[in-house]
Formats: structure tokens, sequence, C-alpha cells
């Protein structure tokens, strides 16, 4: 008896032992796509930035961002729609205006490049004049095009970068029109249970007039999976390292609640 006791002591230790490296391998497999842009599930995001100070006015904004990712198939290809709508307060005058800004939506169309752990994506967008007051949008319609790269080859560091144009084409003959391209590099550095260091910047180049904003920044963040959902925080301190024209960050606090709802 106390042999077959041991044997059964033995086996639920070993079960154990399993279940854990299971449950370390599923946490770090969440850990690794959090930051995916283009992970095949649905997401939700609750992003902020902070504007410590603007040039040209010296004075403080900040840009709240709810985003919704959800993949879909047509026919036998595969997609992401992800919509971004801005709740933004900026400074006019002596004051600040706050309220909603402008709608972006965009679809990419994910392209199998025979590595799973890679995703690869590129399709069109459009950003829609929705503000609620003109201090807060662009009063412009504005279309251009997308294409999103991550690399979760290793479960240590991912990789990747997005990359967009648009350019406006309707709206309002009051405001100046846009044509800008944002090129948005991010590296994910993972340290073991869920924590992480990154940076994933955002530069800005507009090639109507030539201003430009240069941010670079590193920051922390932390991954915790529960049952379907995973809970990805972070907090990013930004500091510009070249820009031009007014408005643009001179230092920046990047934060933020991921959601990813597995299947």
């Amino acid at each position: 008896m106390k042999t077959v006791s041991k044997l059964a002591v033995s086996v639920m230790a070993a079960m154990t032992i399993i279940s854990n490296a299971r449950s370390a391998d599923d946490a770090d497999d969440a850990a690794a796509q959090a930051n995916n842009p283009l992970a095949n599930m649905t997401a939700f995001n609750m992003q902020n930035y902070y504007i410590g100070r603007q040039t040209g006015t010296s004075q403080d904004a900040n840009e709240f961002w709810l985003r919704y990712a959800q993949p879909f198939s047509i026919s036998r290809t595969n997609w992401l729609l992800r919509a971004s709508l801005p709740v933004n307060t900026f400074p006019v005058g002596n004051h600040h205006e706050t309220g909603m800004g402008d709608l972006n939506i965009f679809t990419a169309y994910l392209i199998d490049v025979g590595n799973p752990a890679v995703s690869f994506g590129f399709g069109p967008q459009l950003t829609a004049p929705t503000a609620t007051n003109k201090d807060v949008g662009s009063e412009k319609w504005s279309a251009g095009l997308v294409n999103v790269l991550f690399d979760a080859s290793s479960r240590r560091f991912q990789y990747g970068y997005l990359l967009s144009w648009q350019s406006s084409f309707a709206g309002s003959g009051h405001r100046e029109d846009d044509n800008v391209v944002a090129f948005q590099p991010f590296g994910m550095h993972q340290l073991g249970k869920g924590t992480y260091l990154r940076a994933a910047p955002i530069w800005e180049y507009n090639l109507k007039n030539n201003g430009y904003s240069v941010p670079l920044g590193i920051g922390i963040g932390q991954v915790i999976k529960r049952e379907k959902t995973v809970y990805n925080f972070f907090i990013e301190p930004q500091f510009s390292v070249a820009s031009k024209g007014p408005g643009q960050p001179d230092w920046q606090i990047f934060m933020g609640l991921n959601l990813q709802f597995l299947k």
C-alpha cells in the first residue's frame, strides 16, 4: 500500500509539474502575443498619451484612444478590422477644449508568410471627421494605406512595425490639408512572469507642410492571463529627439490597458 501510495504521489507530482509547465508555456505565449496588432483574436484597447508640453504653445494636451480590433474572413482570405476613436484635450488660447476626435478605421489583409509566429498585413484606411468640435478634430476626410509586421518567433524578444500613410481628400476648405506618413517601430523584451520592457514610439512626417515628430522612449509592461482574457498594462515615457512645427510633443507619457479575448 505504501508503494502504491508513493507511486500515486509521484504521478500526481509529475502531473503538477507538467500542468505548471503548460501554464508557464501558455503565459509565455500570451505575453509574446499580447502586443501583436494583428493577433487572431478580438481585442479592446484603452490607451492614453499625456503630452506634457507641446511645441509652439508650451502647454499640455491629452489624447485618450479607444481601439477595437476584430478578425474576419472573406472566402479563404483572413483580415483584421481595427477602429480607433480618440477623446482629445487640446489647448485653445488660454483654455483647453475636450471632445471626441476623428474616427480612424483600417482593414489589413493577413498574408501567410510560412511562419505562424510572424504576422504580416496591409490594407486601406479611412479617417472620418467625427470630432464634436473643430478644435479637437481635423474637419477633413482622409484615406490611405497601412502595413503591419509582427515577429514573435522568439519568446524573449518580439518586434515589428506599423507603417501608415493617409491624405485628406474632402472636408472643410478652411482647414489645412494633411498628407501624413507615420512609422511606429516597436520592440518588446520579455523579462519573465509576464513582465516586459517595451518601446513603441510613433514617428510622423507631414508631406504637406514638412512638419515632423520623432519621439523615443522605453517603458515597462505587465501581462496577466485570466481564463480567456489577456490583460496587458503598460507605461512608456517618451521624449522628442527631433521635431518641426507647432503642436508637436516635446515629451509625453504613453500608457494603457490592452485586452485580448481568447477563443
